[in-house]
């Protein structure tokens, strides 16, 4: 297996449904109390694309994608419509805390903050958009002495910002996917039309 540093036909993905989803034990004592835990640290996110078919074009470029990835073979990348950016629609060099200096430490991991007040989760963006990603040290825009991996998300400094200063990062950035399925049940509507049930697709996890 391989992944494919491709993105999912963007004007099919927007018509697409779907969103995180959570693993939660739930057991309930005796005196009708619960006992709550979750199983997955991280979110993993589920889409159905067959929602995002719209023509019989649309669906041959799916049948393309489909058959160069393998089925379920090969990940590649998906745009979610909801949720692609660092903060707002431009990503701006402050959205994001992803690090403190310490003098030595030249590594820092894209994450996203969801959430402030009671118990924020951090998620790690490892599929940004290179020339969308604008980093800061306390406040001061970096316009160089950086590099990013688009593979893993991680932003490598030069020389290790100094003890104590803050590193931000804006981005835009995708959701690493693969087909949840090896198989596409399609069916013609008509000349010009073609409507598939059920295109599910699944986050990579590392």
């Amino acid at each position: 297996m391989a992944f494919h540093a491709v993105r999912f036909p963007l004007d099919i993905a927007l018509g697409a449904r779907g969103g995180p989803e959570r693993r939660t034990d739930i057991v309930t004592l005796a005196s009708g109390a619960e006992e709550r835990n979750s199983r997955w640290a991280l979110s993993r996110r589920r889409y159905n694309a067959g929602y995002g078919v719209k023509s019989r074009a649309d669906m041959q470029a799916v049948l393309a994608f489909f058959e160069e990835r393998r089925g379920r073979f090969h990940g590649f990348l998906w745009r979610d419509g909801l949720d692609f950016s660092s903060g707002a629609t431009v990503p701006m060099p402050t959205d994001q805390a992803i690090g403190t200096g310490d003098g030595s430490t030249t590594h820092f991991q894209l994450t996203k903050q969801y959430g402030a007040s009671f118990d924020p989760f951090l998620r790690p963006i490892t599929k940004p958009v290179v020339g969308s990603v604008r980093v800061a040290a306390d406040g001061v825009e970096a316009t160089g002495g950086w590099t990013v991996n688009a593979d893993t998300g991680v932003v490598e400094f030069a020389t290790a910002p100094s003890a104590g200063a803050v590193i931000t990062a804006g981005f835009l950035f995708d959701v690493p996917v693969r087909f949840d399925t090896d198989r596409l049940d399609i069916e013609l509507t008509s000349f010009d039309g073609a409507e598939v049930p059920s295109i599910p697709l699944v986050e990579i996890l590392s």
